[in-house]
């Protein structure tokens, strides 16, 4: 029996189901509702300070292992090819990585190096609460010598003649004066706000230097990534060209025993050359790996840093999704910086209107003086002396009245910049949730395109054995063999990128969560021995010379 509608639609829930005009039911979305969300500033304070405890510290030595490849010199710059010629290779591991990364890289020193400034600075701004005490001097001593005669005509009234008179004076003096200035700003509007965006800053580039190294350690295991991947290629590449050297071979054998075509041979050697092609590629990208973990390490001039781990998925994330995102904005320096715009625009508001407000100093002035000899004088005497002291203490005050509405004018554009960083901070928060969810999804991709390729390398491997037998049989083409191999080929190739894209992910979710709640995957339990190949795939691969790239473009043009 149906129960009464008013008592299915209780249990169904308010807002289920609502009545349109035709007389349906049609099923509509629960709005939840939810309690406002806390405010940044409640959380994490209005201006939060920098908290290095939630990074594990940057390493400040190598290990002994490591001592040989410390940086060189910071200007250092070699003139002498030899000087920059590979001598060693040296494998490493990726903690080995992060341990050069964090001691040797330049650009981290570099903002360690801007944390420093800015507390400078804010030292420098502090300075204001302190008294100013200065010392100057005019003459060090001074000496002013000389004469000077002075001509002039001379009326004689009894005689009722002009002459001429002559007058010399004499200068010959040393004289020598200090003068001591103290003064300290009592009241000084602008004083605090300075010292308070001063302060701001210096949280700031504590924070970023935190972000850089955040960032330095994924970039350090992203080289490392795509350095094994590159690595892993190349092996690809060999086992495909020996592989098609195999096919090759026994392409070659049935056309002379006259039971194959000219053409699958013809098919083998474009196999082997689009294998070679590969491995040519993979080549270069590993050379270019390595060359690029070696400049993130900033190591010796003729070190190239090859990989030690073997390329495998690193751990299991644990966090859900939600977690992640709740870590970001928790652990994420950059939401700090953001409230510290807001925090340092406001600062510079209370600044800007402090410039139009009473200033009040007290100063103390002390100077003396002393002199030794004569100074304009008729008769060449003997050198006077003499001194002076005076000092003076008084307050001091200024108050800029009007000045045309310049301050309000500046305290309003700071105003509007705290409002603008608090959209960014919005929009840094939208970002921060999207870069994990989406390294979340990414990494859940990536866990799916492992299973699925790694099946296919197995079922790719198994069907170019089943192919090679039946060409040796001769119930199979040269054509079957080459296209199984090409899909080993190009299976092995994506389960690489798959095992890369994983691990890369995982690091992304690390920096960008703050995180480290990784299960980490065992190690497979590997034989003491290399096993043995066949004596069918055990062909070693022969280097190819390199040719001229006009002569290889000529020999591949059609004749005419």
């Amino acid at each position: 029996m149906t129960r009464p509608f008013k008592t299915w639609l209780a249990a169904a829930g308010t807002g289920l189901l609502a009545i349109t005009g035709t007389g349906f039911a049609q099923e509509q979305p629960t709005a939840s509702v939810q309690e406002p969300l806390p405010l940044a500033p409640q959380v994490k304070g209005p201006r939060p300070k920098s908290d290095a405890s939630v990074l594990a510290p940057a390493a400040t030595k190598l290990d002994p292992s490591l001592q040989n490849l410390a940086a060189p010199a910071t200007l250092a710059l070699p003139n002498k090819p030899e000087q920059v010629r590979i001598a060693e290779l040296r494998p490493l591991s990726l903690k080995d990585v992060e341990n050069l990364a964090e001691v040797n890289n330049p650009n981290l020193k570099a903002i360690a190096s801007q944390v420093d400034q800015a507390q400078s600075q804010l030292r420098t701004q502090i300075a204001a609460w302190y008294p100013t005490l200065s010392v100057s001097a005019q003459n060090l001593p001074g000496y002013t010598g000389g004469n000077q005669r002075i001509t002039s005509p001379v009326n004689n009234q009894l005689t009722n003649q002009t002459t001429t008179q002559k007058d010399y004076t004499y200068t010959s003096r040393w004289d020598m004066g200090a003068q001591l200035s103290a003064q300290w700003d009592l009241i000084n509007p602008q004083r605090v706000p300075q010292i308070a965006a001063a302060r701001d800053q210096f949280e700031q580039s504590k924070n970023q230097y935190l972000i850089a190294l955040r960032e330095l350690r994924l970039q350090a295991a992203q080289a490392y990534f795509r350095l094994q991947l590159a690595d892993d290629t190349v092996r690809i590449g060999q086992e495909s060209v020996r592989a098609s050297l195999v096919s090759l071979r026994d392409a070659r054998a049935r056309f002379q025993a006259g039971v194959a075509t000219k053409l699958e041979v013809l098919e083998a050697e474009t196999q082997l050359a689009r294998d070679q092609q590969l491995l040519t590629n993979s080549l270069a990208e590993q050379s270019i790996s390595r060359r690029n973990l070696a400049r993130l390490l900033d190591l010796p001039q003729n070190v190239s840093p090859t990989a030690k781990e073997q390329l495998r998925p690193l751990g299991v994330w644990t966090p859900s999704l939600q977690e992640s995102v709740i870590a970001a904005y928790a652990f994420r320096e950059e939401l700090d910086n953001a409230l510290l715009d807001i925090s340092a625009a406001n600062s510079q508001a209370n600044s800007a209107l402090g410039s139009v407000q009473p200033f009040l100093s007290i100063f103390n002035n002390l100077s003396g003086f002393r002199y030794q000899g004569i100074e304009n004088v008729l008769v060449d005497l003997k050198g006077r002396s003499g001194w002076a002291v005076e000092n003076a203490v008084g307050l001091q005050a200024s108050w800029n009245i009007f000045d045309g509405g310049a301050a309000r004018a500046q305290y309003r554009q700071a105003k509007q910049r705290a409002q603008e960083n608090s959209f960014r901070f919005a929009e840094t928060r939208d970002d921060l949730r999207f870069e994990v969810e989406e390294s979340f999804y990414q990494l859940r991709q990536a866990n799916r395109n492992i299973q699925t390729t790694s099946r296919e390398v197995i079922s790719s491997r198994e069907s170019l054995r089943l192919a090679r037998l039946r060409f040796q049989a001769g119930v199979s083409t040269q054509r079957e063999v080459v296209d199984n191999q090409r899909d080993l080929t190009q299976a092995e190739v994506r389960y690489a990128q798959a095992l890369t894209e994983y691990n890369t992910n995982l690091a992304l979710l690390r920096r960008r969560t703050g995180l480290d709640q990784v299960a980490v995957c065992q190690p497979p339990s590997l034989g003491a021995s290399k096993p043995v190949l066949e004596d069918l795939e055990n062909i070693p691969v022969p280097p190819e010379p390199l040719q001229p790239a006009c002569q290889a473009a000529a020999s591949a043009q059609p004749a005419s």
